[in-house]
Order: structure tokens, then sequence, then C-alpha cells
């Protein structure tokens, strides 16, 4: 998720292809021993989205 609403790059990747068409989102404060870090691949701490249309 972005920091600002007018934000034009992802900060975690720099990609410009961004969308606010998503469903739901997970808040992954501690990958490393997260069972739900795990399952989605993240290794980074942050907010994800659960559905991106």
């Amino acid at each position: 998720m972005l920091d600002s609403p007018d934000q034009q790059t992802c900060p975690a990747c720099g990609s410009s292809s961004l969308t606010e068409d998503w469903a739901g989102y997970v808040v992954i404060t501690h990958p490393e021993t997260s069972q739900i870090a795990e399952e989605m691949q993240v290794t980074e701490p942050g907010r994800y989205a659960l559905k991106v249309r």
C-alpha cells in the first residue's frame, strides 16, 4: 500500500503500475514468525492487499 494517495511509485519495488482496485488487506509485523507471511511469501513487515483486480 502506498504511503500517500498522491504517490506515483511503489515504495517496496519502485513499480509505477499501481491500482486503487483492491479488496482486503493484511498487516504483517513479524514476517519471520508469521504463518500467513510464509504462505504469502512475504519477508518484509508491512500492509499487503489480499486481492488486486
